[in-house]
């Protein structure tokens, strides 16, 4: 079975709710990659969100987008990428790995070969931010066929018959995005997550999970009373620009200490 869908099961099994760090795979380095993705399972993540960097990227806010440019400007390429979490898993990594990628990085390669070059380097599934729903069913066909999970993205405002075909061809996860627009951390989380994705828990079994603007334990803790898991991004990718020039051992600390520190939100 796929580790995502594995780790999904397990934590339903036990009562327990996921969370989900997010990486810039060669941010601040391509070898610090591993090594983060290591820490980050030592430090209680349950599966990581690694972000394939795109000179274009969508959604993301300027946290991300720097560690984008900053990975880039050192060489960060796909092929590159996906060798560091092939490292990762020769380095001990057993938690899904889900690669969020512009389809226009994977339309370039060619949706089964792009799936299947993941799928050999251990990655789990692919987050695809901004694949049309009227493409849709065919790429995640593809993907499936590599034995990947496919994960689309959810917003507050989109209309519901729209959210409910997107739900359905989910089959890693949904991501369902607390705010529309760019991610980043926000002070507060709106009021109408817990009705939204308890709409979505009627149209799929598949888990879901919330993103943009969780930053704290207390909103890790808010969004997991109604969802499957947590998804931090912005806030761990500030924490390492702080230590950018330092070694990767200092790197490795720094993000393993804020994991832990939100990790308290499922406690």
């Amino acid at each position: 079975m796929n580790r995502l869908n594995q780790a999904f099961e397990g934590a339903k099994r036990e009562g327990r709710k996921m969370l989900c760090p997010f990486l810039t795979a060669g941010y601040p380095s391509l070898e610090a990659t591993p090594e983060l993705l290591l820490a980050a399972q030592q430090a209680g993540a349950d599966m990581v969100e690694v972000g394939i960097p795109f000179s274009d990227p969508v959604a993301d806010g300027p946290v991300i987008q720097a560690s984008y440019t900053h990975a880039l400007a050192r060489g960060s390429t796909v092929g590159k990428c996906l060798a560091g979490i092939a490292a990762a898993r020769k380095l001990g990594v057993t938690i899904p790995l889900a690669a969020m990628v512009s389809f226009s990085i994977v339309f370039k390669r060619g949706t089964s070969e792009f799936s299947k070059a993941c799928a050999d380097h251990g990655v789990d599934g692919l987050i695809l931010p901004d694949v049309p729903l009227e493409e849709a069913p065919a790429i995640v066909d593809a993907v499936r066929e590599a034995g990947l999970r496919s994960t689309l993205l959810v917003a507050p405002t989109s209309p519901a018959a729209r959210r409910a075909a997107i739900a359905r061809l989910c089959d890693g996860f949904v991501y369902y995005l607390s705010v529309s627009g760019i991610t980043g951390e926000r002070k507060a989380l709106p009021a109408d997550i817990a009705p939204n994705v308890a709409e979505l828990r009627k149209v799929t079994n598949v888990p879901i999970c919330v993103g943009f603007g969780i930053s704290t334990a207390e909103q890790v803790r808010e969004v997991t009373r109604v969802a499957d898991g947590a998804i931090v991004g912005s806030a761990l990718i500030r924490r390492l620009a702080e230590v950018e020039d330092h070694p990767i051992a200092d790197q490795c600390k720094a993000a393993g200490s804020f994991i832990k520190e939100i990790a308290a939100g499922l406690r």
